[in-house]
């Protein structure tokens, strides 16, 4: 079993339900969700927008190999509703990025894992650091907890009550 570590985003729509139902469709598709993080409410990253983001970070387990796994969430976002656009950064309903898989080291012209701009960015450190602070990246070496130390992103990020 390979343990993968998933980012939700997404700033659009009723953040909640659409959450809700990534998490049901991954549990049903992909693996047992064994951690999840709070949800965090962020700034978008890349872009202008008046309407704020949502992140959460899920650890699964599952049989599944990492194209596999990409393929099924990126069918989880368009049965959802997203519309990828030809801009890089956009606003969306969903957004499932694949941070980390194992130890795993892998470029192809579709995926890259670990995630390759991870820590760059705080909306996805602060919720992974929540749940595996201790997690050493397999090509920084360095722990989860270090990178958002180090994290040059000073973007808002902001636990929300549950």
């Amino acid at each position: 079993m390979a343990k993968v570590f998933l980012l939700l985003g997404g700033n659009l729509g009723n953040k909640k339900m659409i959450f809700n139902q990534a998490v049901a469709l991954l549990e049903a598709s992909v693996g047992q969700i064994v951690q999840q993080s709070s949800i965090y409410e962020t700034e978008p990253w890349g872009f202008e927008s008046d309407d704020l983001f949502w992140n959460q970070v899920v650890v699964l387990e599952t049989n599944l190999e990492a194209k596999t796994v990409l393929e099924k969430t990126q069918q989880i976002e368009h049965s959802l509703g997203r519309v990828r656009h030809a801009e890089q950064y956009s606003s969306r309903l969903i957004d499932l990025d694949i941070l980390l898989y194992d130890q795993l080291e892998m470029q192809s012209s579709t995926l890259e894992i670990p995630h390759p701009r991870m820590g760059e960015r705080r909306f996805v450190l602060a919720p992974l650091a929540e749940i595996a602070p201790g997690f050493i990246h397999p090509v920084f070496k360095k722990t989860v907890d270090q990178l958002l130390s180090e994290c040059p992103d000073q973007l808002a990020v902001k636990k929300l009550e549950a």
